[in-house]
């Protein structure tokens, strides 16, 4: 079955290959072990009997590149597995691409290259496949799939010009900022650098008004004089992996928060100058100021940080525990199970109310006696920042709350919900009131009609009906930006890449509409990958639950409380990036491939209603499959991982020293084989499921979790950016009082160090082995 398996794969690769004129070729393991065997059986039944061969000396041959998916948005490092490779190789990439890389060869099996940016491929084709080579030519090949998302316009961002004019819009895949003038829907385009992720807008102590720009990929803060449009921006000094930026202008700071290091920079706004650094937890993105306070939301621990503006330093963690309030939702009953917290999405700060708000999935449930699983109760939390309290979740049961904006004069807080395509608009006061009062601070859900000719995930009449969502969702509100007078609010609509202009001046009476919606920019190309896309992130069922509410922006969200057979416990939220080449899914595995994923997934998200038809199972299937793991950061120019690295917890390791460990004494390749480093990314060796003696649960509530002992090796690509880790979670979570706490920021060493014989027994090596085994996993 696996040979056949096998042959099924090529047989798919090929034909897509043969599609769009590439030759695609099997890479791995199994793909050499074939020829090398058919060679054998030739020689040995073409051969005459007592003929001596011709000595010949073999050459370089090439195994396998990993990873197998990979994106044209930006620069990426490739790792090269080969036998016999010697300096001066080149890696030949076939048509379309038809590109030759130097290759670092650093020994006889393992090279390394960087793939460009810039590779342009046609907009309407949504990746490729090519054949690898080497050069000279020499044996092997392997498959690469290349991603086109230079040609996938992604609006994520929005800030508003201070003088209401014009609003600045970022799209990371396509490198570009969007200016959009909000009277004539003009729109014209910023020079961005590579991956813009956030934007700020101020006025600075002279009364200049300035966009700032931070980027994923580029470390650097652009800084655009808006007074002087045409003008070069000015080019400062920052923190790569940027996701957050918040700015003081009047004291000249700039807040940056980046996912390499997970720390938040503070940076002089005259010439770059780092003024303090602090750690916070794993992906920090949102930010806000309150005072003299700065608080920064992690993605992956669920949990808010207060730090002080002056210096960073500490103040309180806030995360809802056990007994916490939450109004509205189905978890409301749950509240006494409540073992910590989800994603903070977004962040605003009252003045007056001296609260900050907070959108996200809400307080997560633990273990219960109903067994009530899967806790996702969309909406807005408010937190008291002076005494670093989280007083009350108010849920909306459906949908997925991403944006906030807060009209603080006039004491109204809007709310973009991208999961059902409506904008709440509600009571601040209320919210931040008694309890009674936040229960009815819901003033108006604002309909986000998407534009007449706006493709559909399924047909009209299957929406708002037996309580689904209607076809708003199409639009998927995603940020929102109030005029300086309060009396208009901007609507950037991910998921229709426009942006709605509402008219909010009579708000508090319910009496909100949508007056306009602008163009941003054209996204028609790619059609069924844009409506896998929205199938990613909406809500048709009105259950709250989404692929984004668990694997947010295709990556992690910490843990909740699953209930799949054969088991109920606290699971882990994997990633999905790359995550096409490693099936099975799921532990125990369950699901074959994708497209079974998407078919079982989406169907239970949505409770049944409905089941998603085939057209929505492909479409979902192809949009998940072209989520690829983003660059290492832990790599040079030329692509080939850094000498040294700098740990998280502050040792120093050797990458090629950890190699060295992780292939020979640790013996760590049994299980995590290159090029993806799973046993999983081969037919024939995939869906084991091993007990290799790593914890199986987080101790909270024993009793109401069945346990089930062994998991599938994970793929290690991208391991730097994975928090927490284990299928337990207990390498980075521990549990105190009742809830979850955060253990380690570092989760690769918890590993490392729990880990016994029979996981490779790393406690046998010396500290500074250790060192350099984790700095080689950081590389990967």
């Amino acid at each position: 079955m696996a040979a056949r398996r096998a042959l099924e794969d090529a047989v798919a690769v090929t034909g897509t290959a043969r599609k769009w004129g590439v030759v695609a070729a099997l890479g791995g393991t199994l793909a050499v072990a074939g020829v090398v065997a058919l060679r054998e059986r030739a020689s040995s039944s073409g051969a005459p009997s007592g003929a001596t061969p011709p000595a010949a000396s073999p050459g370089p041959r090439l195994v396998s590149v990993g990873p197998r998916l990979t994106s044209n948005e930006t620069s990426q490092p490739l790792s090269i597995y080969g036998e016999r490779l010697v300096p001066g190789l080149k890696l030949v990439l076939g048509p379309p691409l038809s590109r030759e890389l130097p290759l670092v060869v650093v020994d006889s099996g393992h090279a390394f290259a960087r793939l460009p940016a810039g590779l342009a491929l046609p907009d309407d084709l949504p990746q490729v496949v090519v054949e690898a080579r080497l050069s000279p030519p020499a044996e092997g090949s392997a498959r690469l799939t290349v991603v086109n998302d230079a040609a996938f316009p992604d609006l994520t961002a929005l800030a508003l010009s201070p003088d209401g004019r014009t609003l600045l819009i970022a799209s990371p895949p396509t490198d570009t900022v969007f200016a959009l003038d909000v009277e004539a829907g003009r729109v014209e385009r910023l020079a961005a650098g590579d991956g813009p992720s956030a934007l700020a807008t101020w006025k600075d102590a002279e009364g200049r008004p300035w966009l700032g720009v931070a980027h994923r990929y580029q470390p650097e803060l652009r800084l655009y004089a808006l007074d002087a449009p045409g003008s070069e921006p000015r080019v400062l000094p920052a923190p790569v992996g940027a996701h957050g930026l918040e700015v003081d202008g009047a004291r000249g700071v700039a807040f940056v928060a980046e996912h390499v290091r997970d720390r938040v920079h503070a940076l002089s706004l005259a010439d770059g100058a780092r003024k303090w650094s602090a750690a916070v937890d794993p992906n920090p993105r949102a930010l806000a100021r309150w005072k003299d306070l700065l608080a920064v939301g992690s993605l992956q621990t669920g949990q808010l940080e207060l730090l002080r503006q002056t210096d960073g330093t500490p103040v309180a963690t806030v995360v809802p525990g056990p007994g916490v309030s939450i109004l509205g939702g189905h978890t409301e009953p749950f509240r006494e199970q409540v073992m910590g917290g989800k994603a903070p999405r977004a962040l605003v700060a009252s003045e007056r109310l001296g609260r900050l708000f907070m959108s996200s999935l809400g307080p997560n449930v633990g273990p219960n006696p109903k067994r009530m699983e899967v806790s996702a109760n969309s909406g807005v939390a408010v937190v008291d920042p002076a005494r670093g309290d989280y007083v009350r979740h108010r849920g909306f049961g459906a949908g997925v709350t991403e944006g906030l904006a807060l009209d603080d004069a006039a004491g109204l807080l809007y709310a973009a919900d991208i999961g059902i395509g409506r904008v709440r608009v509600l009571d601040a006061r209320a919210l931040a009131g008694a309890e009674k009062a936040a229960r009815g601070a819901v003033l108006q859900e604002i309909v986000m009609t998407p534009p007449p000719g706006t493709p559909r995930i399924r047909p009209a009449a299957d929406f708002s009906t037996k309580g689904r969502a209607g076809e708003e969702l199409h639009s998927g509100p995603r940020a929102l930006v109030l005029s300086p007078d309060g009396a208009t609010l901007y609507v950037l609509n991910r998921l229709t890449r426009t942006v709605a202009v509402v008219d909010v001046r009579e708000a508090r009476a319910g009496r909100a509409r949508v007056v306009r919606q602008l163009p941003v920019v054209e996204g028609r190309a790619q059609a069924k990958r844009r409506l896998g896309q929205v199938l990613y992130y909406v809500d048709l069922g009105r259950t709250g639950i989404t692929c984004d509410g668990c694997h947010i922006e295709g990556h992690t969200g910490g843990v909740f409380y699953e209930k799949m057979r054969p088991n109920n416990r606290i699971y882990r939220s994997t990633t999905a990036l790359g995550s096409r080449d490693t099936p099975p899914y799921f532990t125990p595995a369950s699901h074959p491939d994708l497209a079974d994923t998407a078919r079982f997934v989406g169907g239970r998200n949505r409770f049944h209603n409905p089941d998603p038809s085939p057209e929505e199972v492909e479409a979902l299937s192809l949009f998940n499959a072209l989520l690829p793991t983003p660059p290492n950061p832990f790599r040079g120019a030329d692509g080939a991982p850094l000498e040294t690295v700098e740990l998280p917890d502050g040792g120093v390791g050797r990458p090629a020293r950890g190699r060295e460990l992780f292939e020979g004494q640790g013996r760590c390749v049994e299980c995590h084989p290159a090029p993806l480093y799973t046993l999983d990314q081969d037919p024939a060796t995939r869906g084991q499921y091993l007990d290799v003696g790593t914890p199986v649960a987080l101790p909270l509530r024993l009793e109401q979790q069945d346990l089930v002992t062994g998991a599938a090796p994970p793929s290690l690509v991208g391991a730097w950016d994975v928090w927490p880790m284990l299928t337990s979670a207990t390498a980075g979570y521990a549990v105190k009082d009742g809830r979850l706490v955060v253990d380690t920021r570092f989760p690769l060493r918890a590993v490392l160090e729990s880990s016994g014989p029979r996981h490779g027994d790393a406690r046998s090596l010396t500290p500074e082995e250790r060192d350099d085994l984790l700095a080689f996993l950081l590389t990967l």
